[in-house]
């Protein structure tokens, strides 16, 4: 690919003409065009010259029954032939909508029983955020708007999730921020910001929510949300007593807990959903990616049936509910998740993330003793490998982010895909993956990585 923009033909010079890149450094994509995908088969993609890749984040995040699979194609066609659109808006529904309502409603943590559909996880989040304040003002507590998530959350770059979102990158240029969003510090144990270790730190992270919730007032706080697995801050996995007492919290200062489990639902970490590895019941859920595998746009905001009680019974008469997108309840797209949904339960995928992201969690921590790798972490079919130019004091590499991208782009020329979030290496492969899959993906890992200590050396 040419370093310069006006030498690119073809393909990649429509592309830096037209169209712009999401997260991508402009000039650079400029310069060099674009990485083009054509075609995809199983855990694999293809470009335009036929080199195969291992995706190794599933695309981002979300295509978990893998690449090319026909009975999605089969279900799509069958309802656009059927019905391509219709609204859910003035009490108007669809069969795929309701089938697939009622489908959620089965698998998903016990009592959140109404869905709203969005088309991604953005408006997911925007949905629950909008709906906490919606309800404090219906019981009678008009000033509970405040909102409390994390520093290295991500939850959406639309206004009211980007003001959640706790990675101050996706902030700059886009200021201000919506007005009555905090943020405390995450569980990231690596690099604890409070300069506390774990266990004896009695886990001053989850604590500092009581703190800032004394502080603003209870009565002011609406909710707090967050990702079980904070994923695009670098796959920050929390100890096994965080979360129990976050959700602990909330109850007591009746603060509404928002479960995003935008990245780790459907089985990503080796059960349907996150929530029951710590056992816990949030007022709100936030699903997208994997409920569709990505072959189309979805997302999922659920809440509890008190929630929509209380919408129901004290909505002043007359009123309707004012929130909504042109593609809630998309019939095409709710066809395709139930086909997703029934690929998953027939070939087990869940039990196969479980099995093999333990494997795969194994693999990975062998790489821990290379001399750049500061610590693995993560849980079933989803990692990082953190990149350190000095491991005894976790020294990060100068300029920041040059380790990961050096590594990723060795690892992408050897024909594997996965995510460089600064120094940190994210990995979420399909969950048709097995374990000869698994040995591929961190050996061309192993091989990243120890090509680019050569090059560090010289």
């Amino acid at each position: 690919m040419t370093e310069n923009a006006g030498q690119l033909t073809g393909l990649y010079k429509e592309d830096v003409e037209h169209l712009l890149h999401p997260v991508t450094q402009l000039k650079n994509h400029f310069q060099q065009g674009p990485r083009i995908l054509e075609k995809g088969e199983g855990i694999y993609v293809f470009d335009l010259d036929g080199k195969r890749y291992i995706d190794g984040l599933s695309g981002l995040w979300n295509v978990c029954i893998g690449h090319h699979r026909p009975e999605m194609a089969k279900a799509i066609q069958e309802q656009v032939e059927k019905l391509a659109f219709s609204p859910t808006f003035f009490g108007f529904s669809n069969i795929p909508a309701i089938k697939l309502a009622d489908k959620l409603a089965g698998i998903v943590p016990d009592g959140l029983t109404k869905v709203h559909f969005t088309s991604g996880g953005a408006e997911t989040n925007e949905t629950n955020l909008k709906l906490a304040r919606y309800y404090h003002k219906l019981i009678g507590k008009p000033n509970k708007t405040k909102i409390i998530s994390r520093r290295k959350a991500y939850h959406g770059i639309s206004m009211g999730a980007m003001s959640a979102t706790g990675i101050e990158t996706y902030w700059k240029m886009f200021e201000p921020m919506a007005p009555d969003f905090l943020h405390i510090a995450p569980p990231y144990c690596y690099r604890c910001e409070l300069h506390l270790t774990y266990p004896s730190c009695n886990l001053a992270c989850a604590r500092q929510l009581q703190e800032v919730i004394d502080r603003e007032g209870r009565d002011t706080v609406a909710a707090f949300i967050g990702e079980l697995i904070l994923g695009a801050g670098g796959v920050i996995v929390p100890p096994d007593d965080y979360w129990p007492l976050i959700q602990d919290i909330c109850l007591r200062e009746e603060v509404l807990l928002i479960i995003d489990e935008v990245i780790t639902g459907f089985g990503r970490t080796g059960k349907w959903f996150c929530c029951e590895h710590y056992g816990l019941e949030p007022q709100m859920l936030s699903l997208a990616k994997a409920i569709t595998s990505g072959y189309l746009p979805l997302g999922a905001a659920m809440i509890k049936d008190e929630i929509y009680s209380a919408m129901l019974e004290r909505t002043p008469t007359g009123m309707p509910f004012m929130h909504g997108f042109t593609y809630s309840g998309h019939p095409v797209v709710c066809a395709a998740s139930l086909c997703n949904l029934g690929i998953m339960e027939r070939e087990d995928l869940v039990g196969n993330a479980a099995r093999t992201g333990a494997y795969f969690q194994e693999r990975l921590k062998e790489l821990a003793h290379l001399p750049i790798v500061g610590e693995v972490r993560g849980k079933g079919l989803i990692a990082a490998v953190e990149l350190v130019s000095d491991k005894s004091n976790r020294d990060p590499f100068t300029p920041p982010g040059s380790g990961g991208a050096a590594v990723a782009q060795r690892a992408y020329e050897m024909g594997m895909i996965c995510r460089a979030a600064g120094d940190i290496l994210a990995l979420s492969p399909p969950l048709i993956i097995t374990k000869q899959q698994v040995d591929d993906m961190v050996e061309i890992l192993r091989q990243a990585i120890e090509d680019t200590v050569r090059e560090l050396k010289k």
